[in-house]
């Protein structure tokens, strides 16, 4: 099946469904993009990456426009270089819900992306970093990661899977946080109710697009909102289980173009 008519609004994610494994943008991607533009079509990233993270890539993008970061939490307009929409996770709230985690898993690392634009990811001792290439700041002991407001935490487990530690996390925090999936090595607390979807609704908002005009690509479990709020979903071909039995649609890997590949058959 295919998407039956071009679309004003392009919504992707960026691990593991627009970049490639090395952190890369194809030619072909930003061709099939550029060509999707000139058309009249917006392009929005939607990613759990905060917006410091994301600065770089939106660079090679040639993005002056805005995006979604930090799963939802931060709507990021990237011309001004500043946060048009941003809600933080009550901290106290996170230490609760760390505390009962791991009064059911034992031990779990945590790291924590703080808010705005300039915002640190900070990590505590034993947690490894599921991207080397991001910059991330080891701080002493847990009670640091607490020093200034936070957009979302980050768990690793030294033995349970992601889909184990998330279930897990889902059961117990109940509605102190929102739980999400959003890659390898990568489970997440974030705001409770804040999704991909809820930023993802924001922006286009205030660009005037609405669900019925949008398409949306993504690989895991925490781009399942975005596709319940877009018209039409697009699972790469390395998406997470979950993601493949919602979607509307599976394309090729982000490593062999997935999302140019759709894009050419709706742009040309």
């Amino acid at each position: 099946m295919v998407a039956p008519t071009p679309y004003a609004l392009i919504a992707t994610d960026l691990d593991g469904t627009l970049l490639r494994a090395d952190d890369t943008l194809s030619e072909r991607s930003l061709a099939a993009l550029a060509r999707a533009g000139r058309a009249g079509a917006r392009h929005l990233v939607v990613t759990g990456r905060p917006a410091p993270r994301v600065r770089p890539l939106l660079d090679d993008l040639g993005c002056t426009g805005l995006a979604v970061c930090g799963q939802g939490a931060q709507v990021y307009d990237a011309g001004a270089d500043r946060l048009l929409w941003s809600v933080t996770l009550d901290r106290e709230l996170a230490e609760n819900a760390l505390g009962k985690i791991e009064a059911e898993v034992g031990q779990v690392y945590a790291a924590v992306d703080q808010d705005g634009v300039d915002g640190l990811t900070l990590i505590e001792p034993g947690y490894l970093m599921p991207h080397p290439t991001l910059p991330a700041l080891r701080v002493g002991r847990r009670d640091d990661l607490w020093c200034a407001p936070i957009s979302k935490v980050l768990l690793r487990h030294h033995t349970l899977s992601d889909d184990e530690l998330a279930a897990t996390a889902r059961a117990v925090v109940g509605s102190l946080a929102t739980v999400t999936m959003s890659g390898p090595g990568t489970v997440e607390l974030q705001p409770c109710g804040v999704t991909k979807a809820t930023g993802l609704a924001l922006a286009a908002g205030h660009l005037g697009l609405s669900p019925e005009q949008a398409i949306a690509f993504g690989d895991m479990p925490n781009d399942i909102p975005m596709f319940d709020w877009a018209a039409y979903g697009v699972a790469m071909a390395n998406a997470h289980p979950e993601l493949k039995a919602v979607a509307d649609e599976i394309t090729l890997s982000n490593e062999d173009d997935g999302i140019a590949v759709v894009l050419e058959g709706l742009f040309g």
